[in-house]
């Protein structure tokens, strides 16, 4: 799961079931998680425990005021317990980041293409229902699935509402996460699950494809026509059609491409390298860009992006793949789901190499660059180590200040360039 997917806008929920009070039916009426056994909740301590039993009381205020039921939230919130576990996951940082070739090894992975495929046959005529109403292709709808829960096998098995109250208690983003709890009290209120079957990720993400509650309110849809929106159960048909309204409400464009893997000239502009730079393809062709794999480049406003620097593929990412980035704001992320959608899809794969002798970077390196980019001017973003589009963007700057391709790659050579 992506914590990028938590900034995501909330709206109010739609139309409630059209049966008996949500919150008075028997888990065994919802299908929703199926037989799923949650994770047990560890111990806490005294008082860890009991600051959370005070926030859960003086949070009944706001939730009230926001549109929560009260019968809702004390029916919610009697799950509410602190969970330890949650608050260590949050402030886990991994001391390496995983470069792009490794990170699409296991994206792209033969057992996730095989798997995709079967899926793709077995849901045929749900995929084909779901293609035809909202426009995003199949094999870009099951590559999302298969990304975020390895297709249904990794829906997470926390309870959301005392991960959730955690986290709004206690995490290091309380009040986005009180938020996603509001959020989570209106699903519940609307019927679609109930607490002991809303299950999900530690961070609160659900479902066979990993929405958090304020997307979920948003985007989700009743494709089976059951009266609830239901992405937790074993039938996917709510969580796959979910996906695929969420891509075509932010961008995905009908009968387009997301891009095409592409090979550059000789003596290319380096400069123009990256998301920052938009111009329609027919601009790109005539500037020797091809198409690896022959044929015209797709048509649209594109950029060509470079994950991996010079010495790795270079990509076309058009509308489509922007679409994929509203979903989790990752160029590795959207890179995965486009080609794991192209194998699903029987297309070829990444033809270029990787430098994949390049050393990883260590958080600490990789907080040092973004330091040193901003001593010397060229970078005002957070000092956190992640690299996204604002972090190559400042690296490109300072290559071209000192002479060097700009290709907005960092690296254990970049950093000794800083040093100096």
């Amino acid at each position: 799961m992506k914590l990028s997917r938590i900034i995501l806008t909330t709206a109010l929920v739609g139309a409630l079931a059209a049966c008996a009070s949500p919150m008075n039916r028997s888990p065994g009426g919802m299908s929703s998680g199926g037989s799923i056994e949650p994770t047990p909740i560890p111990a806490a301590s005294a008082g860890d425990e009991a600051g959370l039993q005070r926030f859960v009381q003086t949070f009944r205020a706001r939730a009230l005021a926001s549109g929560v039921s009260a019968g809702t939230y004390d029916r919610a919130m009697r799950l509410a317990r602190y969970n330890p576990d949650v608050i260590r996951l949050d402030r886990k940082q991994a001391e390496f980041s995983r470069p792009v070739w490794l990170y699409l090894d296991s994206a792209v992975s033969d057992s996730r293409i095989n798997t995709g495929r079967e899926k793709a046959s077995q849901l045929n005529r749900t995929m084909s229902a779901i293609e035809s109403r909202y426009g995003v292709p199949r094999e870009i709808v099951l590559a999302v699935w298969g990304m975020e829960s390895n297709f249904g096998a990794n829906r997470g098995k926390m309870q959301i509402i005392p991960s959730l109250t955690t986290l709004a208690y206690d995490g290091r983003r309380g009040e986005m996460f009180q938020n996603q709890l509001i959020a989570a009290l209106r699903i519940l209120q609307a019927g679609d699950t109930d607490p002991e079957h809303m299950l999900g990720s530690w961070a609160g993400a659900m479902g066979h494809t990993q929405f958090m509650p304020t997307s979920y309110l948003e985007y989700a849809v009743d494709f089976t026509g059951d009266g609830r929106r239901d992405i937790w159960s074993d039938d996917p048909t709510d969580a796959l059609a979910s996906t695929a309204a969420y891509l075509a409400r932010n961008g995905w464009r009908r009968g387009e491409a997301w891009g095409a893997e592409v090979r550059l000239p000789s003596g290319f502009n380096m400069g123009q390298v990256g998301k920052g730079t938009r111009k329609p393809s027919g601009t790109w062709a005539s500037q020797g860009v091809t198409r690896i794999g022959g044929g015209a480049l797709p048509g649209g406003n594109g950029s060509i992006i470079m994950p991996a620097g010079a010495n790795g593929p270079a990509f076309l990412i058009l509308d489509n793949f922007r679409s994929l980035l509203r979903y989790n704001n990752s160029d590795n992320y959207a890179l995965g789901v486009s080609f794991l959608g192209e194998r699903i899809a029987g297309r070829a794969g990444i033809q270029g190499s990787w430098p994949r002798n390049d050393r990883p970077l260590s958080t600490s390196e990789r907080q040092e660059i973004q330091q040193r980019l901003r001593a010397k001017g060229f970078y005002q973003g957070e000092i956190d180590g992640l690299f996204g589009s604002a972090t190559m963007e400042s690296v490109a700057a300072y290559q071209r200040s000192i002479g060097v391709t700009p290709d907005g790659y960092p690296t254990s050579i970049l950093l000794g360039q800083l040093r100096r």
